[in-house]
């Protein structure tokens, strides 16, 4: 029985080829791309991939050119509504997205140093 679930599961990417897509990994990262091919073990191959980095209300798109992505890795995909996918969001170059993106790391570093001194009040 998942063997059958496995297969048709696999299978139904077949409606998906030729069409952009966006794959969420499990490291969080997040992928678009053209999906060109796949296997069994749903292992798929992205033409004209890009990296999207989001921080608060900006984006920027790395490129990454053709992408092979391992099925074991792949948290969420769906495909992509052009016409909607930049919605509310502002374009930024490369450069600023990554200084965003490590302030906001920073950001989240001290909120957890900070929630671990505190962690001996009661908030109840």
């Amino acid at each position: 029985m998942a063997d059958t679930w496995q297969l048709s599961a696999v299978a139904s990417l077949v409606e998906e080829l030729d069409k952009k897509l966006l794959v969420v990994l499990r490291d969080g990262s997040k992928i678009l791309g053209t999906l060109r091919s796949f296997d069994q073990f749903a292992n798929i191959v992205l033409e004209s991939a890009v990296e999207r980095i989001i921080v608060g209300a900006s984006y920027s798109d790395i490129p990454l050119g053709l992408y092979i992505v391992r099925g074991e890795n792949v948290v969420l995909m769906g495909e992509v509504d052009e016409a909607r996918e930049t919605e509310g969001l502002t374009a930024v170059d490369n450069d600023e997205i990554k200084r965003a993106r490590e302030a906001e790391k920073a950001a989240e570093k001290l909120k957890g140093e900070m929630l671990k001194r505190m962690d001996f009040l009661d908030m109840e």
